[in-house]
Formats: C-alpha cells, sequence, structure tokens
C-alpha cells in the first residue's frame, strides 16, 4: 500500500500562494501614493486609492483561503491554533509599541511644556474637548461592547448559537455607534491637526484608535456572518477568539486616550 500523500504530522504545509507578495504589492503602492499626495504630485490620491483597493481586495480572498483550510479542510490542528495564537498576541504587542509611541509624544510634550507654546498645558488659543461629554459617552459605549463581545464568546463556548448571533450583533452595532460619535466630536472640533503640538498628538493617537475600530469592527461583522453560517464550534472557534482579543486590546487603549489625553491633558 503506497503512503505517498500521506501526512504524518499535525502542521499545516501551506500551498503555493501568490497573496503575500499582491499584498506587498499594494502596501508599497499605498505608500507610494502617500509620498506623492504629501508632496503634492498629480493623480497621488488616486495612487492611494487604487493601492487600498488592491489590498482589500487581495486580503479579502487570502483570508478566504484561510478560513477554507481552517473550517471545511480541516488543516488548524491544535498546534497549528497555537501558532496562530502567539501570531495574534505578537501582532497585539507591535500594535501596543505602535500606541506607545503616540503616548510618548504626549507626555514628553504636556509634562514640560516648551516656551514656544507658551510654557503650558494645553497650549494657549487651543479650546479643548469636555471629557465628560462626547469623550465619556464613547467610553460607555466602548465598554459596553467590550461585555458583549465576552457574552458573545461564552455563548459560543456554551453552543447558544442565538445569544451568540445577538451579542455580536450588539458589538458590531456599538462599534459603528462609537464611529460616529467620532466623527461628530471631529466636526465639532474646534481645533485641528495643524494646531501645534496638541492638535498633531490628539488626532494622531485619537484618529488611529478610530482606525482600529473600524478594522476591530470589521473584524466582528465577518466573526457575524461566519457565525450565521455555522462555521464556529464550541471548541473551534479561533477566529473569533483573534477578533475579541483585537477587541478588547482596542478598549483598552481607548481607556488611557480618555484618561490622559481627554481628561488630564484637557484640563
Amino acid at each position: 500500500m503506497s503512503t505517498a500523500g500521506l501526512q504524518r504530522h499535525p502542521y499545516h504545509l501551506v500551498d503555493p500562494s501568490p497573496w503575500p507578495i499582491l499584498t506587498g504589492f499594494a502596501s508599497f503602492t499605498i505608500t507610494t501614493g502617500l509620498v506623492a499626495y504629501m508632496h503634492n504630485y498629480a493623480g497621488g490620491g488616486y495612487i492611494v486609492a487604487l493601492g487600498a483597493l488592491t489590498l482589500v481586495g487581495v486580503m479579502s480572498i487570502w483570508f478566504r483561503d484561510v478560513v477554507r483550510e481552517g473550517t471545511f479542510q480541516g488543516h488548524h490542528t491544535k498546534p497549528v491554533q497555537n501558532g496562530l495564537k502567539e501570531g495574534v498576541i505578537l501582532f497585539i504587542v507591535s500594535e501596543i509599541m505602535f500606541f506607545f509611541a503616540f503616548f510618548w509624544a504626549f507626555f514628553h510634550s504636556s509634562v514640560a511644556p516648551t516656551i514656544e507654546i507658551g510654557s503650558i498645558w494645553p497650549p494657549a488659543g487651543i479650546e479643548t474637548l469636555d471629557a465628560f461629554e462626547v469623550p465619556l459617552l464613547n467610553t460607555i459605549i466602548l465598554l459596553s461592547s467590550g461585555a458583549t463581545c465576552t457574552w458573545a464568546h461564552l455563548a459560543m463556548v456554551e453552543g447558544n448559537r442565538q445569544h451568540t448571533l445577538a451579542a455580536l450583533f450588539a458589538t458590531v452595532t456599538l462599534g459603528i455607534l462609537f464611529t460616529l460619535c467620532q466623527v461628530y466630536e471631529y466636526i465639532e472640533c474646534q481645533f485641528t491637526i495643524s494646531d501645534g503640538i496638541y492638535g498633531s498628538t490628539f488626532f494622531m493617537s485619537t484618529g488611529f484608535h478610530g482606525f482600529h475600530v473600524l478594522i476591530g469592527t470589521t473584524f466582528l461583522f465577518v466573526c457575524l456572518y461566519r457565525a450565521f453560517k455555522g462555521h464556529f464550534t464550541t471548541t473551534h472557534h479561533l477566529g473569533f477568539e483573534a477578533a475579541a482579543w483585537y477587541w478588547h486590546f482596542v478598549d483598552v487603549v481607548w481607556l488611557f486616550l480618555f484618561c490622559t489625553i481627554y481628561y488630564w491633558g484637557g484640563n
């Protein structure tokens, strides 16, 4: 009896794929377009849009392949899942370092304000936002979404499909509501990213957090769709676990933003 083709180990040796190199090409296109756009070259914005559309398309197909490998082909064995979990953890650690840079810039400028901004913080002429208005509402919304995300996880582990779908729907809805509230806050804001160090640190930190909320909301929406299609079981739902970890990371970052930039740094 021939043993050719039989796999004698629990690891997944992926097939050759064009998606990594296409992802790199799309990322390079976005970077090139941004440089061109920021230097006012004609067509820079179109290059960014082309790169972004290519990246979204490639990622969608790549993630579809990963879902197919794990859900329908059975390649995500326990050792493979452990490796994927370690990858997600390392990714979140890299995101922590990303936000650490913004918090460093904020504290470096606010704890010892220089003479160029009047040696005071917030700088003179900056009308800061009231932390107990929209920011507090957004805090309640995001913490509530963290609770519903945990509810969805517990329901999934217990095999309660109805509660899983309801909790995921609530989490996605709260994520969208948070984004809408932040858009309203930006519209009503009396300063811009060009208003010195305060404007730049405020909009870079809160803006990138808002971008992460959009990514997390999309992530959870995909999990909602997959839960509706019956992709998850009580013991095999790594895709949702990764989304939940990411969402809780977003929650924690927002708490730091609210306490430091909105409350402490705005008074």
